[in-house]
């Protein structure tokens, strides 16, 4: 099989770990990295051996790659995927797609038309509990639906700009969101609430948040996050049933029925799955891809819902006018 050559833009924590999953398989190069920032851009060719690059444009004018994994804060997602489908070429994308809507309608449109094989980063779903999540859901639907991601706030510098990030729900809740229309189904939006701590200086982001959901069940849930730990506290889902709870973590799946209480622990690593699936239909092998741009933009467009329904009831006293925030039901996904 001819070498796969795959470029990089970002050279960040998660490019790394793509880049590891990436260096199991056969017949596949880390070809070229473009990053911006010196410091990482150089660990990260000290990793891969790729040929480093300042910036997207210049990389994909100089190399030959057959696919590209875009690596980027929210805020630098535009470019690289435009520059990727004018080339022709099959795009990752780490989530969030963008901290815009716009950003990731327009990109929707143009892979739409292109026909690009895309994947985006949805890695929960590659959880070999998650699936097993989903087997038991499908026989037993939930009605109440709780998650959490409660954690701390991570040391880059744009994380905790509201305009750059777009804060913790689109950086980092955005998993949940995903999860719940997988294994729950698609859901409205209904309410939103955040709040911010004032002995936290610098950055304008929302420290903690809940957010209220309506399935198209008939079932109900809530997601409460904040970073104001100094780790990872809590980070996962609770589906309630009758008769039994589904717990789903990043280590783990719990099921309690009342008379048995098992725990399955994760069994692979998520990211050699789905980049696996990637390659393979870069290749022209079997499509598996459990989340190609499209359905990626269904919880985008959710997140987004719930981050300005947050802005909104800033400015809204006693949270007045909240019904006028929801996102109304998706088309798309759900559970599968």
């Amino acid at each position: 099989m001819p070498t796969t050559r795959i470029g990089f833009v970002g050279g960040g924590f998660v490019a790394g770990r793509h880049a590891e999953s990436l260096a199991q398989m056969e017949d596949v190069e880390i070809a070229a990295v473009a990053e911006p920032r010196a410091s990482a851009r150089d660990a990260f060719v000290r990793r891969t051996g790729a040929r480093p690059y300042a910036g997207h444009e210049t990389m994909l004018d100089a190399e030959r790659l057959d696919a590209l994994y875009i690596c980027v804060p929210p805020y630098a997602h535009g470019a690289p995927e435009e520059a990727a489908i004018e080339r022709g070429l099959p795009f990752f994308v780490e989530k969030p797609l963008a901290n815009t809507a716009e950003t990731a309608e327009r990109i929707a449109a143009a892979v739409r038309r292109s026909g690009l094989v895309t994947a985006a980063g949805y890695h929960w779903r590659y959880f070999s509990t998650t699936e097993e999540a989903a087997r038991l859901l499908a026989d037993s639907p939930p009605a109440l639906v709780l998650g959490h991601w409660l954690d701390r706030t991570p040391g880059t510098e744009w994380w905790v700009d509201q305009r750059r990030s777009g804060g913790q729900l689109v950086e980092q809740v955005t998993h949940l969101f995903d999860l719940a229309r997988l294994l729950a189904g698609e859901f409205d939006v209904v309410h939103a609430q955040g709040s911010r701590c004032p002995a936290v200086t610098g950055g304008d982001i929302h420290h903690a948040a809940t957010c209220a959901l309506r399935f198209a069940s008939g079932a109900v849930g809530t997601l409460a996050s904040t970073c104001l730990l100094r780790h990872g506290h809590r980070i996962g889902m609770e589906f309630l049933c009758d008769g039994m709870a589904v717990v789903l973590t990043e280590r783990d799946l719990t099921v309690d029925d009342g008379a048995r209480r098992q725990t399955v622990v994760l069994e692979s690593d998520p990211f050699v799955r789905e980049d696996t699936d990637f390659v393979t239909a870069v290749r022209g092998g079997p499509n598996r891809i459990r989340v190609p741009y499209e359905e990626a933009l269904h919880t985008h467009r959710l997140t987004l819902a719930a981050a300005r329904a947050l802005d909104a009831n800033d400015s809204e006293p006693e949270g007045r006018g909240a019904d006028s925030l929801r996102a109304p039901l998706g088309d798309g996904g759900g559970r599968g």
